[in-house]
């Protein structure tokens, strides 16, 4: 293969057959069941990266059932995402997320930078509970519950929420297992569909786990839920700060020659 076909088809791993197509990424009835909580602001600030503020000491647990999405399936995640603001602008800093399809996965983690990890997530209806579940393995790591479609939300402002930016951070090694690249990535939610959207009493509890540590950020108090129904295309990112390259820069300002070797950037 030569070097000029590598170049025009490498946009993702393994170049015989990637684990994912090109986007753009369309979901259709993608169903969101979201319950925010109040937890200990000072675990969250161990957390948020920086440039990014913590606004409240709040979190958003999510299940998110997607039936119908281009190039990815039919799959279900759950995590948490944390209200946040980056130079004045309100967004959400997606923290954890666990998913049960590994084309999303090996997408989301190589394209945006989503921390995905494998688990077993479910979104359902019971008799009259909107029920959401996350397995790690044979452990039990999360369970919400709502009284289903309860009262209506107004579907407008909820298609503007969905349309907040959304911050990741992207990690992805060198061959020398140091940083290669270490970025705050800001992606958009785009062409939304609400289709529906609900409230109603809600309840959630997290367990501990070594590997899915989504208990380290305590439910203290629920302070509402949603569910909401919505087809929506996913944006691809840009990056707003470079965590590698800003090393450089305080280094090279804390150097008192002024002088600095390159290669310890890495």
């Amino acid at each position: 293969m030569k070097d000029e076909t590598v170049r025009a088809t490498a946009f993702a791993m393994p170049i015989a057959n990637p684990a994912f197509p090109a986007g753009p990424y369309r979901f259709v009835n993608r169903e969101y069941f979201i319950i925010q909580y109040r937890t200990d602001p000072d675990a969250l600030r161990r957390i948020v990266p920086e440039p990014l503020a913590i606004t409240d000491p709040v979190v958003n647990y999510e299940f998110i059932r997607m039936p119908d999405s281009t190039g990815f399936g039919d799959y279900t995640e759950s995590g948490q995402v944390i209200p946040v603001s980056f130079q004045g602008q309100a967004g959400s800093f997606v923290h954890q997320m666990f998913l049960n399809d590994h084309p999303p996965i090996a997408g989301g983690r190589e394209l945006w930078g989503f921390p995905k990890k494998l688990a077993q997530p479910k979104l359902a209806v019971e008799i009259d509970t909107l029920v959401g579940t996350l397995n790690y393995g044979s452990v039990r790591i999360a369970t919400g519950t709502m009284g289903y479609k309860h009262r209506p939300l107004d579907a407008v402002a909820e298609a503007k929420k969905l349309a907040a930016p959304n911050f990741l951070l992207k990690i992805i090694p060198h061959v020398d297992g140091t940083a290669r690249i270490c970025e705050l990535v800001r992606f958009h939610c785009e062409d939304i569909n609400v289709k529906g959207a609900w409230t109603g009493p809600a309840a959630l509890d997290l367990y501990s786990h070594a590997l899915a540590p989504i208990a380290e950020l305590p439910v203290l108090q629920v302070l509402s839920a949603k569910h909401v129904v919505a087809d929506l295309t996913l944006g691809l990112g840009t990056v707003v700060h470079d965590y590698l390259s800003a090393g450089v820069t305080a280094r090279r300002r804390e150097s008192p020659s002024g002088i600095l070797i390159e290669a310890n950037a890495g």
